[in-house]
């Protein structure tokens, strides 16, 4: 396209998605949050062209992650600078991410994705400013659905990112404060071409391009290949999967709140526990209980995965007279009474429960008493270039399933460059872990070797012997 399509039509494009979505209303102060990155630059120079048409009032925001050293300072000083050329007031903030990841076992991508939205958070409740604008494209849409595809997910997950999520809860905020997305209709490559005809520079981060990072494998490996071998529009076709499943979740959220209290009674406060009536329960669509049983069970704390949800409904199906409970995450049990099923906390807290998961290779789970998911990928020898061979594990050596659970008395285990195998308490004890976090600490298990522990090096007898070896990596992930 030539120079005039891509600096008029663009904005244009952008302009009737932010009106159609009715993410921005004049008078609103919006801050743009720019890393420096393309897409990032583009939306502030796009806004900045609509400013006047959406009556909106702009100002930049910036967030330095501090994890690329003298780099990290130059994104920053890059922004400020940006923001000078077109007087617009810069908001900054910097944090150390690599020792918030260290000390709540983050990954390094999701300690910065929290810090930097806590600010943004902070600058809507606190009222200086009513929308902060992302920069998060079509593209990163379709990265989001395809990562949920493969993990799983239902129509929650598949609804992807959000053009629009409220944030409210301060006095003397607006109402309707709010974290948007302008750009999740246009793609990345146009963002580019649209600064090439500016003559706008930005930043590049190298981070971006290291394959370490799963969305990374998604973005410059997965997804090209789709697009090769399968649909050349593959990308778009995931974000109108996810515009589908926006809207098909805010139809069931209606359908859930309007069943829920025909079936539903909390215990008190709901800290005891909740019944649940089967006598209407069992009229429902399949569709709708599973959403009930989830919706019941997010009212008292714990999050379900799939399989918990099936487990409750079998209990459910039962024949009446017959006992039958399910043990859930969080320490809750699910028995059926007399035509209900009733939601009992175990009398013992939480934490001085076991728990226990099947991990498949590869794959994932969401194990809710350490709040983290765990995933398996599997890793050829063309590909593991960038890995830490000590994270790498002989899969040969392995069993077909994986277990995940907190260490029990007993277990032993040898990181790597150790003399001779310790008790997990030991190793535990003398990392100072302490209280409900050592009881909760998690290990992996094949067979009845405990073959990782989290935040020690995997045994040698365990890693992969050979680079044309096929390797296991095993990685935990906050929630």
């Amino acid at each position: 396209m030539d120079y005039y399509v891509w600096v008029r039509a663009l904005p244009q494009s952008v302009c009737e998605y932010v009106r159609h979505r009715t993410l921005m209303k004049a008078g609103d102060r919006v801050g743009v949050a720019v890393s420096g990155g393309a897409d990032s630059v583009a939306l502030l120079r796009l806004l900045l062209e609509l400013q006047q048409e959406l009556g909106i009032v702009l100002s930049v925001v910036h967030f330095n992650h501090k994890l690329r050293g003298a780099e990290s300072d130059e994104d920053q000083r890059f922004v400020s600078e940006l923001a000078q050329s077109h007087k617009l007031e810069l908001r900054c903030q910097s944090g150390d991410v690599a020792a918030c990841a260290a000390k709540k076992h983050l990954s390094l991508e999701t300690a910065a994705r929290r810090m930097r939205y806590r600010y943004f958070r902070q600058l809507l409740l606190e009222g200086r400013l009513s929308r902060i604008a992302t920069g998060h494209t079509l593209d990163d849409q379709a990265e989001t659905v395809l990562l949920k595809i493969v993990r799983g997910a239902g129509t929650r997950g598949l609804a992807g990112i959000y053009p629009q999520v409220s944030v409210s809860g301060a006095e003397g905020s607006d109402s309707d404060a709010s974290i948007i997305r302008p750009l999740l209709g246009t793609r990345r490559r146009d963002l580019e071409a649209y600064l090439l005809a500016l003559g706008q520079g930005w930043r590049e981060d190298k981070s971006n391009r290291d394959v370490r990072h799963m969305r990374n494998r998604v973005r410059h490996g997965i997804l090209p290949r789709l697009e090769r071998y399968l649909n050349p529009a593959v990308r778009e076709a995931f974000s109108e999967t996810a515009e589908i499943a926006r809207a098909e979740e805010e139809y069931w959220q209606k359908e859930v709140a309007r069943a829920l209290p025909q079936v539903w009674n909390k215990t008190g406060d709901g800290s005891d526990g909740g019944i649940l009536t089967l006598s209407v329960f069992a009229d429902f669509p399949l569709a709708l209980q599973r959403r009930v049983v989830r919706a019941a069970c997010e009212s008292l704390g714990p999050r379900l995965d799939f399989h918990h949800v099936e487990e409750v409904l079998a209990v459910a199906s039962t024949r009446v007279g017959s006992s039958s409970s399910v043990v859930l995450p969080g320490g809750w049990t699910v028995s059926r009474r007399r035509g209900e099923l009733h939601f009992d906390l175990q009398g013992g807290p939480p934490s001085e429960l076991n728990y226990e998961y099947c991990l498949p290779v590869p794959g994932s789970i969401e194990v809710q008493e350490t709040r983290s998911r765990f995933e398996t990928v599997l890793v050829s020898g063309n590909t593991a270039e960038g890995y830490n061979p000590e994270d790498l594990l002989d899969r040969s050596l392995l069993a077909a399933d994986l277990r995940v659970r907190n260490w029990r008395p007993g277990d032993r285990f040898q990181p790597a460059h150790t003399k001779a195998e310790k008790k997990i308490k030991e190793l535990l004890q003398d990392r100072q872990v302490s209280g409900q976090e050592r009881k909760l600490w998690p290990v992996v298990i094949s067979g009845t070797d405990v073959v990782w522990v989290r935040d020690f090096p995997a045994p040698a007898r365990w890693q992969r012997k050979s680079t044309d070896d096929s390797a296991v990596l095993i990685r935990e992930i906050s929630l």
